[in-house]
């Protein structure tokens, strides 16, 4: 059972994502600024959901959101799954941000208070509360193997997308620019990150899970 501290850890985490997901959608809707691939509304709003970014912490938030009120699912393979991919991708989200994209931008106003939100904040809270509240023993190979399948279909999603409309989410995933070979050597990269990331989560789980049982 998850304890009262981490259910409200849960609970936190959560609310952040949807306070950050929220301000974001709000500074995307009523720019004035004209930028952006999508000048009008709904199209620049729904277009929000395309990142990675977003996708991620919508996948944290509805977990936590589910371990705050002590869903009972969280034994079945689906609910495994989605905690790992969760927490695995909002890691990746700020680690890719913080290493490769945070100098890309220039926000200020409440477009850096969204930033800051899903790209720092909610990867914080999201890494430490599995730290710290787990839940323990819910991570294996086959887990793992699973949790390939969402980032994969985000990143068929992007390319016949991009394909069609020339609107890609990130720099380094920008056929257009880098072409195809290039594109994918970058996915590649963050693949072998999301993997590096999920072996050291799988040794993580069981070290932590054994010596709790022990105590």
């Amino acid at each position: 059972m998850t304890s009262a501290a981490g259910r409200v850890w849960f609970g936190v985490t959560a609310a952040v994502v949807v306070l950050g997901i929220v301000v974001q959608c709000l500074v995307t809707g009523t720019s004035t600024g004209g930028e952006g691939f999508y000048k009008e509304n709904p199209e620049r709003v729904l277009n929000v959901f395309a990142y990675f970014t977003i996708q991620s912490n919508l996948l944290l938030g509805a977990t936590c959101l589910l371990l705050a009120l002590g869903a009972g699912a969280r034994e079945s393979t689906w609910f495994k799954t989605l905690r790992l991919n969760g927490v695995l991708c909002i890691a990746v989200t700020g680690i890719v941000y913080h290493l490769v994209l945070a100098g890309t931008d220039e926000l200020s106003g409440w477009a850096a208070f969204a930033n800051l939100i899903i790209h720092t904040a909610t990867p914080l809270l999201g890494v430490l509360g599995w730290l710290l509240f787990g839940p323990r023993r819910c991570t294996s190979g086959q887990i793992v193997a699973w949790s390939l399948a969402f980032p994969l279909l985000w990143l068929a999603f992007t390319l016949i997308r991009g394909e069609g409309t020339g609107f890609y989410p990130y720099p380094f995933v920008d056929v257009g620019e880098l072409g195809y070979g290039r594109a994918l050597l970058n996915c590649l990269l963050v693949a072998l990150l999301f993997l590096a990331l999920a072996a050291g989560a799988t040794l993580l789980d069981r070290r932590i899970g054994r010596q709790t049982v022990e105590r």
